[in-house]
C-alpha cells in the first residue's frame, strides 16, 4: 500500500559537538550519549553534507537490533527524507546485518547505506551504540571521507528534518513521504539468494541429511539468528534448533555478542562436551565475524584465512582460481605461505576493513581476512560471518574429512604459525597511550638488544602505502621480529567506548612436525615473556593478567 505525504523539511538549529570523530568502524559511544539532544541528528547531518548533494539519491538503512536501533531509524528516515533522498530501503524490525548491508547496497545501486551498529560491543541501555556510513561499493567509507564528516561535525549549526509519523517498520511495505519511496525490506533474502549462488547447498545438504554430523549455530541473541535460520534450517535442513540463540533481542540476553572461547560459552559447551558436536559456529552482534569450531578442536581466524585460501578452488564461486588475498597487519603470516605456494599476491594491510575494499574493487584480491574473527570475499566489501561458516561447511562437504583433520592436514603441508592476541581492556587511555609511545621512542634501539636469549632482527611502527589510490595511513602498530621468527605487535584498539584497549599479538612459525600439536599459550610463552620485558605491560596496565586471550 503506497500512502502520499507531502511535507516540508524544517531546519533545526543545534550545537555542535567535538568528540564525534569516526573510527575504523564508524562512531561509538555508549547510548545515552548518542540519545543527548542533537547528537544522533547532528552526525547524520555531517554524513548527508559530506555526500550532498542528495536528491535523487538512494539509501539504505539497517542495524543490529541492539537498544536504541529503532529510535535512530525513525530520525534517520526523517532527515533522509528532509535532505532529498528519493528511495530508502530499510530492513524489516529495523534490521539488516552489516553483510547483508553490503549485498542490499550492491544489489540496489544505492549511495550508500547507514549501518547501526557496536559490532560485538555490548548493548542495552547502559551499553554501546554505534553508526557508520559505508559507500557505493557497499564498503565503510574510506579515511578521506571519514575525516571530512568529522570535520562537518565540528561546525555543524543546524540538521534538517521533517514532521511525520513514524513508519511501521514491522510489516513489509512500500510507502511514499513527500519524493521519497520508502522500502520496509525483507531483511535476509537477498543475502541469502547471494549465498546459494556461491556455495554448493546441494552437497551439504547431503552433508546434513546423513544424520551422522551434528553442527550448531550459535546466534548469541544477535543479527545473525534469522540469516542462520533461513539458511541452515530452512535451505540446508539441520534440525530445528541448529540455531541457537538465534532471536535478536536488543541486550544480547544480557551476553556479550562477540563469538570467542570466552563469550560463546553454551556453543563451547556443546562441542567440547562428552559426546560433542561436530562443527559449531558462532557470530558476532552484527553478524560480521565468525568463530568456527569442530569436535573439541578451535580454529585460530589467522589459519582459517589460510585454509579457505588453500581451498578456495573446491568451492563454486571460487573455482576458476582467486587473484590474490590480504590480511590485516596483526593477523598471522599463515595465509602469506600459502599465497606464496600459490605464486598469489599476498598484501598486508591495516586494521580496517576499508583498506580492503581498495583491494577488491580493483580486482587485486578476491579473499581477504583479520585475526579478529573476520574474513571475507569479493562478493560484497564486508567481512562475512555466516558466509565464513558456509565455506567451512561447503569445504567440509566435499573434503568428507572432519574440521580437525583439515586444519591438522593443512599444518603438515604448511607449517603451523602459532598465534595469539592478549587484550587488556578500559586500561587508563593516557598509561596506554604513555607505553605506546615509549615504545615508539626506542624502535631504533631495538634490534640487536637480547630479550630471554632471543635476539631482536628489527623493529617498526607500521604504516601502509594503498597500492591502488598511494594513500599513506601510519602509526598502525609496533612490530617487533625476532631471531627466532617470532614476531610481537602492540596496538591500541578504536573498536571500544570506554578507555583504552591495548591488543598485544604474538606469533611464531613451526615447521618441526614433531612440535605442531602444542597447546598455544605454552608454545608462546617465550614470546609472552618478551613482550613484558620490552613494554611494561604489567606497569603501564596494572594488570598481571589479560582481560580477554583469544
Amino acid at each position: 500500500m503506497t500512502t502520499e505525504h507531502v511535507i516540508n523539511a524544517k531546519q533545526i538549529k543545534t550545537q555542535a559537538f567535538t568528540d564525534q570523530k569516526p573510527g575504523t568502524s564508524g562512531l561509538r559511544k555508549k547510548v545515552k550519549q548518542f540519545q543527548q539532544p542533537g547528537y544522533l541528528e547532528n552526525f547524520v547531518q555531517a554524513v548527508f553534507n559530506t555526500i550532498a548533494p542528495c536528491a535523487g539519491k538512494k539509501l539504505v538503512i539497517g542495524g543490529d537490533g541492539r537498544f536504541y536501533n529503532r529510535e535512530a531509524i525513525q530520525v534517520i528516515i526523517k532527515m533522509a527524507v528532509a535532505n532529498g533522498f528519493s528511495h530508502i530501503l530499510v530492513g524489516q524490525g529495523g534490521i539488516l546485518s552489516t553483510p547483508a548491508a553490503s549485498c542490499v547496497i550492491r544489489k540496489n545501486k544505492a549511495c550508500g547505506g547507514i549501518i547501526l551498529s557496536a559490532s560485538h560491543n555490548p548493548g542495552g541501555p547502559d551499553e554501546d551504540f554505534g553508526i557508520k556510513f559505508n559507500g557505493e561499493n557497499g564498503g565503510p567509507a574510506p579515511e578521506k571521507l571519514t575525516d571530512a564528516i568529522f570535520e562537518q561535525t565540528l561546525s555543524m549549526a543546524q540538521y534538517l528534518t521533517i514532521d511525520t509519523d513514524d513508519i511501521d517498520l514491522d510489516n513489509l511495505a512500500t510507502l511514499q513521504i513527500a519524493q521519497c519511496q520508502i522500502d520496509v525490506i525483507d531483511p535476509v533474502s537477498d543475502y541469502a539468494d547471494l549465498m546459494e549462488s556461491m556455495f554448493d547447498f546441494s552437497a551439504m545438504k547431503s552433508l546434513i541429511a546423513k544424520g551422522d554430523f551434528r553442527l550448531c549455530f550459535d546466534a548469541m541473541h544477535a543479527v545473525n539468528g534469522p540469516y542462520a535460520k533461513e539458511i541452515i534450517e530452512n535451505r540446508l535442513g539441520a534440525p530445528i534448533g541448529s540455531v541457537i540463540n538465534g532471536v535478536p533481542l536488543t541486550d544480547f540476553g544480557g551476553g556479550h555478542p562477540d563469538p570467542n572461547l570466552v563469550h560463546a560459552h553454551e556453543l563451547v559447551d556443546l562441542v567440547y562436551g562428552e559426546d560433542g558436536f561436530d562443527f559449531g559456529a558462532a557470530s558476532d552482534g552484527d553478524g560480521d565475524r565468525n568463530m568456527v569450531l569442530g569436535k573439541a578442536f578451535y580454529i585460530n581466524p589467522c589459519d582459517s584465512l589460510a585454509i579457505l585460501t588453500a581451498n578456495a578452488s573446491l568451492i563454486p564461486a571460487y573455482a576458476k582460481g582467486i587473484a590474490g588475498v590480504a590480511r590485516s597487519m596483526p593477523t598471522s603470516r599463515a595465509v602469506d605461505r600459502v599465497a606464496e605456494a600459490m605464486n598469489i599476491p599476498c598484501y598486508e594491510t591495516p586494521t580496517g576493513w576499508k583498506f580492503f575494499g581498495n583491494l577488491l574493487d580493483a580486482g587485486k584480491i578476491t579473499l581477504c581476512g583479520e585475526e579478529s574473527f573476520g574474513t571475507g570475499s569479493d562478493h560484497i566489501r564486508e567481512k562475512d560471518g555466516l558466509w565464513a561458516v558456509l565455506f567451512w561447511l561447503n569445504l567440509i562437504a566435499v573434503k568428507q574429512q572432519p574440521v580437525s583433520e583439515i586444519v591438522k592436514n593443512h599444518w603438515l603441508q604448511y607449517g603451523r604459525d602459532y598465534f595469539t592476541r592478549h587484550d587488556y581492556e578500559a586500561v587508563d587511555s593516557a598509561n596506554a597511550h604513555e607505553m605506546i609511545d615509549q615504545l615508539k621512542a626506542k624502535i631504533s634501539t631495538l634490534p640487536g638488544q637480547e630479550f630471554s636469549g632471543v635476539k631482536i632482527t628489527s623493529a617498526d611502527d607500521f604504516e601502509y602505502i594503498d597500492p591502488v589510490d598511494s594513500s599513506k595511513t601510519t602509526a598502525q602498530g609496533v612490530r617487533i621480529y625476532l631471531e627466532n621468527g617470532g614476531r610481537i605487535v602492540f596496538r591500541l584498539s578504536g573498536t571500544g567506548t570506554q578507555g583504552a584497549t591495548l591488543r598485544v599479538y604474538l606469533d611464531c612459525y613451526q615447521q618441526d612436525t614433531a612440535l605442531l600439536a602444542q597447546e598455544t599459550q605454552q608454545a608462546l610463552s617465550e614470546l609472552i615473556q618478551i613482550a613484558e620485558s620490552v613494554a611494561g605491560i604489567k606497569q603501564f596496565t596494572g594488570r598481571t593478567q589479560p582481560d580477554v586471550i583469544t
